[in-house]
């Protein structure tokens, strides 16, 4: 697509975390080069019938691992089972911590006849995170970091950096576990829901996704974003020089018209099946006072039928998930109900995140106490659906909305399974768990076939709850806020009303029939 970039912004993030080899330093073929040579060399040397080292090997069972792992691993996929010997074992001894001295001989030897270069992009991007209060670390299996972040010249650019010589010391278990990372996180003094991490490795972008990090950006330098965003990276990118800082969202920067940069949009279409996913209110209908009259009009319920004789589409919706079927009226699509915690295509089976359930008594606990709190406060009201709780004070005066606050944040102080968000004149407890709109989304992509290159997924939503959205189709799609008025958003483009959501999807129809 056109805009084929990710952004880092200050108020979502305190810190970024970068493994060294492949995506700092171009260290990674060194790594390959010393491993291939010790491994053929023993290969040759002890089971002559066996097929030499591969960059396929190398990606699938050594990078990003403690250096005995990744032998261990290795060998284990080619039937070998060799002893651990111990670390006094001399380099020609065929132990395992014989051939990892072995390697390591190897490596250093290239590293002091060749140099360590680096990929400039991502010590200008290092540089750009520090200058705008980022905190930067350096995370590695390797246990001669500091020889290779000295041989390039850029040791001062980090707060910290974590190695294989304090995982060995911390016993921290290597990737794909968390350890290492969550260990550099703690060093630096920031939660790993506020950290970026940025690994080329398929273990390590799946040590990030298991670390619970708010962003995991797989580098790709071989040619395997796919393996990289299946297996926890929430995006991939070929080139550091596509990730975007940006410091403060204060004075946001303006969002282009989805209208206007039509044709841009419709570039990146090309050669690509498009996806097309919905909120409901505010999106499709104009928000009102009551909930029950936000009827869809006939010409957006025409044009949404054409649409999904073309495309895939999905709404989802903070609705009940019956309640926007019946509003919404086709019978082909998917719908996602309650922020995507209640899911059902056109056979009508459902599906709901793990464990969700579970929370059904806590809500309905949460609900009695909720509607007990607020009987007096005129205006107020609650809409409860399967799985949340909406208090709406749309109507309230506004000297009486502190009134409301008080009484929700009463009830949730009472209830910690439940999260509280908020929207558009209306609080909402929700099951404390890590799922939202964004994730639905993810599901669905992945339900309809959908979440691989050549499908390009757009997102239309108005309220706050649809950023989760708009986060997860960073590099992979295109995110449409509507909006009268600016504010914060993680939105591609915007539209200003409903009626202008409808023009947009006619044009999307048009261009579709066009293609076919």
């Amino acid at each position: 697509m056109s805009k084929n970039y990710v952004i880092i912004s200050r108020p979502d993030y305190d810190a970024v975390i970068f493994d060294l080899d492949g995506v700092i330093t171009r260290t990674a073929n060194v790594h390959f080069r010393a491993w291939k040579k010790m491994f053929d060399a023993y290969l040759e040397n002890s089971h002559k019938n066996q097929k030499t080292f591969s960059d396929e090997d190398y990606r699938r069972y050594v990078d990003g691992k403690p250096r005995h792992e990744g032998i261990l691993s290795f060998l284990k996929s080619r039937g070998i089972n060799l002893p651990m010997g111990d670390e006094h074992d001399d380099p020609e001894v065929e132990t395992v911590h014989g051939l990892g001295k072995r390697k390591n001989r190897y490596f250093n030897h290239i590293i002091r006849h060749e140099g360590v270069k680096v990929y400039e992009p991502a010590v200008k991007l290092i540089k750009k995170l520090r200058s705008s209060g980022f905190k930067t670390s350096i995370v590695t299996s390797s246990k001669n970091c500091s020889a290779v972040l000295e041989a390039a010249g850029i040791a001062g650019l980090f707060d910290h950096k974590t190695d294989g010589n304090d995982a060995q010391e911390l016993g921290l278990k290597g990737k794909p576990a968390p350890d290492i990372f969550l260990e550099s996180a703690e060093k630096i003094g920031v939660s790993p829901q506020r950290a970026v991490v940025l690994e080329d490795a398929v273990s390590g972008v799946q040590a990030g996704r298991n670390g619970g990090f708010g962003l995991v950006i797989g580098v790709d330098r071989t040619g395997h974003s796919k393996d990289l965003r299946e297996n926890g990276a929430h995006v991939a990118v070929t080139d550091l020089s596509s990730i975007k800082v940006q410091s403060s969202l204060s004075g946001t920067k303006e969002i282009p018209s989805a209208l206007e940069r039509f044709q841009e949009i419709a570039d990146s279409f090309k050669n690509k099946q498009v996806a097309v996913f919905l909120d409901y209110d505010g999106t499709l209908t104009p928000i009102v006072d009551d909930p029950d009259k936000a009827l869809l009009p006939d010409d957006t319920q025409s044009i949404l039928i054409e649409l999904a004789d073309i495309v895939p589409v999905a709404v989802i919706s903070g609705r009940d998930r019956p309640d926007v079927r019946r509003l919404v009226g086709l019978n082909n699509i998917y719908y996602a109900g309650s922020h995507g915690f209640d899911i059902a295509g056109p056979d009508q089976k459902e599906t709901h995140p793990e464990r969700v359930e579970e929370f059904l008594p806590e809500l309905d606990k949460a609900e009695e106490k909720i509607r007990s709190n607020i009987a007096d406060i005129d205006g107020a009201w609650v809409e409860r659906k399967k799985f949340s709780i909406a208090v709406h004070y749309r109507k309230v005066k506004e000297t009486d909305i502190k009134q409301v606050k008080k009484a929700v944040e009463n009830v949730s102080g009472d209830h910690h399974k439940l999260s509280i968000s908020g929207g558009k004149k209306i609080f909402e407890f929700k099951p404390e768990i890590n799922w939202h709109k964004g994730k639905a989304l993810l599901w669905l992509l992945d339900k309809l076939d959908l979440d691989k290159h050549q499908v390009i997924a757009l997102y239309i939503g108005d309220d706050v709850t649809d950023e989760d959205a708009f986060d997860v189709l960073k590099g992979k799609g295109i995110g449409v806020v509507v909006m009268e008025k600016p504010r914060d958003t993680k939105a591609d483009y915007r539209l200003q009303s409903p009626e202008e959501v409808g023009i947009f999807l006619e044009k999307i129809i048009q261009t579709q029939k066009g293609s076919q």
